[in-house]
């Protein structure tokens, strides 16, 4: 027992080691080349893990500090989401154009798998944003703010949200009837959390909310640990996806704070900051690197060429509709920079080839085609969506002033 404690510290040791080098590597080579964190974190787990160095495996412990990391990253993308803001307009056409993304994703599916439970996993992959994944990187370069950062907001929690939806009614096991019930009940729970979540709390609860934020006891950090993990738990317990509970976690905890403590909001998200993505969140992109298939893809040429292919169909399926739907909202570069980045896909990429191939829908060289596809999509677009920004703020810059 001690020697299995001590390889996994060793393990852990070495994941955390990479975790840190990898913003260090993406500041030294950002004056060639911007290579987000995230990005060398799963290239490091490759290199580290069974297909590389083999420094690194998937024990019990590393995959459950994984999915706690990937939980948190839900978690924090539900926390981003300010339905005030994304209310309206912008929420319906982000509605609309999924809803053709779902339709463009099941032809995309069925034409390169056919009428199978492979298609169904590829089609539901290919409408999926990577909305926790963008938002630090949007949030970094001052881009969330004004129309274009609405409408993406919009964009990206219907192209979260609703996959995962999708994934506890098609995947769960159930019959649809069945998922649908359960996931209604599962609604209505999470709807009865967020509505007490709003309501004032005891004058107990609140003063020790406050007093504790700089002290030990940490008890709005602690509390918002305790949804995700319930939530998560709850979701779970009904054979539903654990995503579902942990993005619920985070809407409830930012209406819970938007309402009774505004004030204390930006301090509960920087250190929910500090524990996803100084922690957690690195360590699970460091695992999904570990286990990425690298020898079933180069042994596969098929496989191969099915990265560019999922890239661009990552781009036309999820992509095409917001930028044909954006018109009337966004100008000039606006349009391809919300097409490009609500076509970056990852977590849920590697959620869904977990699903696959326990199910045997999916083989080893499949899935690895499809994350590497999500690990591009996540390099490539959203740099070539910043350059089109920086393009239009320089190009603009003079007349706005």
């Amino acid at each position: 027992m001690e020697g299995e404690s001590a390889e996994t510290l060793r393990m852990l040791l070495v994941i955390l080691t990479a975790a840190f080098l990898a913003p260090l590597v993406s500041d030294r080579i950002a004056r060639w080349v911007v290579v987000p964190a995230t990005v060398l974190e799963i290239l490091f787990g490759i290199a580290l893990g069974p297909a590389g160095a083999g420094l690194v495996r998937e024990t019990e412990a590393v995959a459950m500090l994984s999915e706690l990391g990937l939980a948190l990253l839900m978690f924090m993308a539900g926390y981003e989401i300010d339905f005030d803001r994304i209310k309206g307009r912008p929420l319906r056409r982000a509605l609309l154009a999924w809803l053709c993304s779902v339709a463009l994703g099941a032809a995309a599916g069925v034409l390169f798998f056919g009428a199978s439970q492979t298609a169904l996993i590829i089609g539901l992959a290919l409408t999926t944003t990577a909305l926790g994944t963008v938002l630090p990187i949007l949030r970094d370069s001052g881009a969330l703010g004004g129309a274009f950062g609405t409408r993406f907001l919009a964009s990206g929690t219907v192209g979260e949200f609703g996959p995962i939806v999708l994934i506890a009614l098609l995947l769960s096991g159930y019959r649809p009837i069945e998922g649908t019930v359960l996931l209604a009940v599962f609604f209505a729970l999470a709807g009865l959390a967020a509505w007490r979540a709003t309501r004032p709390p005891s004058e107990r609860l609140g003063r020790l909310l406050r007093a504790t934020l700089g002290s030990s006891a940490q008890l709005a950090v602690r509390l918002c640990m305790l949804l995700v993990v319930l939530l998560v738990w709850v979701a779970s317990s009904m054979r539903l996806d654990a995503l579902l509970g942990a993005f619920a976690a985070g809407v409830i905890v930012r209406l819970m704070l938007a309402t009774n403590h505004p004030e204390e909001a930006e301090v509960v998200e920087s250190k929910m900051d500090a524990v996803g993505f100084g922690f957690l969140i690195p360590l699970f992109f460091v695992v999904t690197g570990v286990r990425f298939d690298l020898p079933a893809l180069l042994a596969d040429p098929l496989a191969l060429l099915l990265v560019p292919l999922f890239l661009v169909a990552l781009l036309v399926v999820r992509g095409g509709p917001e930028y044909l739907l954006s018109r009337g909202e966004l100008t000039g570069a606006e349009r391809p920079a919300l097409a490009l980045f609500s076509a970056t896909a990852l977590p849920l990429l590697v959620v869904l080839t977990a699903i696959g191939t326990e199910s045997g829908a999916l083989d080893g060289a499949v899935a690895a085609a499809l994350v590497g596809a999500g690990m591009l999509s996540v390099l490539v677009l959203p740099q070539a969506a910043g350059a089109l920004l920086r393009r239009e703020a320089r190009a603009g810059g003079p007349e706005r002033g």
